[in-house]
């Protein structure tokens, strides 16, 4: 299983890479949006999960969101917004736009774990 991070930070994706090793799944990345299309074209079949940030140079991640859930191929894989916007409009908008969950930046990575499991459907991890 494998989950996509887009995401401009190296060092945000350096933070996700951590949780998502936690859990015994494969992180892949992009550092903008349409690296992160590409990516997702050239992987959906192992994509579970989209991490996505919003804030990013060229295509933003609501603009990227809004791709991924208008292309049919895509559309059914699940993506988390990992972003500073923390205002409730940006929410609000972002979910009405197909984001199945919110993280705002920063976060623990226990949060980020929770919200992955989350994500993908599983209950709290087997200690």
């Amino acid at each position: 299983m494998k989950i996509l991070s887009i995401d401009d930070s190296a060092i945000v994706r350096k933070i996700i890479r951590g949780a998502v090793e936690v859990l015994n799944y494969e992180l892949l990345e992009a550092s903008d949006g349409l690296e992160g299309l590409q990516v997702l074209h050239d992987h959906v079949e192992e994509i579970s999960l989209i991490l996505l940030d919003w804030n990013m140079p060229g295509l933003n991640g609501l603009e990227v969101l809004e791709k991924i859930k208008k292309e049919e191929l895509y559309s059914h894989i699940p993506v988390m917004m990992v972003t500073t916007e923390s205002e409730k409009e940006n929410i609000v908008m972002a979910i009405k736009a197909g984001a199945i969950h919110y993280v705002v930046k920063p976060f623990t990575m226990e949060e980020l774990i929770k919200k992955i499991m989350e994500c993908l459907g599983r209950g709290e991890m087997d200690e």
